[in-house]
Formats: C-alpha cells, structure tokens, sequence
C-alpha cells in the first residue's frame, strides 16, 4: 500500500483547483515524471492546441 495522499493542486492555466491522487502520485514517481501542473482539462486542450496547429513545432498561427 502506497503511503501517498491524494493531494490539491492549482493548475497553472486556470488557476482552478484540482486533486492529484495518490495512485497518480505513485505512477508519477514510478515513471520519473514531475508533479503535474495543469488539470486534467487545461492539459487536455494544451495538446489539442499543439497537434491542431498545423504540424509539430508550429504555434496557432503556424508560427515557428
């Protein structure tokens, strides 16, 4: 049994809070990844935004 917490985050897109869970947390740590700094939909609308915008490497306006 993990000894991890759920713990609340604020995203840093929204400012809205968000709960990092504690199987999240130990998945997190397992794989080397850092502490999460959006929520899950902030994130989620971050990716779209990249893959939509028109190829890798290219902002909204298909801007280098």
């Amino acid at each position: 049994m993990s000894a991890e917490q759920d713990q609340k985050l604020t995203c840093a897109d929204c400012g809205q809070e968000f709960v990092w869970g504690a199987r999240e947390q130990e998945f997190y740590r397992e794989k080397g990844f850092q502490q999460p700094k959006r929520c899950k939909d902030c994130n989620r609308a971050r990716k779209e935004r990249r893959e939509g915008g028109g190829g890798w490497g290219r902002d909204v306006d298909g801007n280098r």
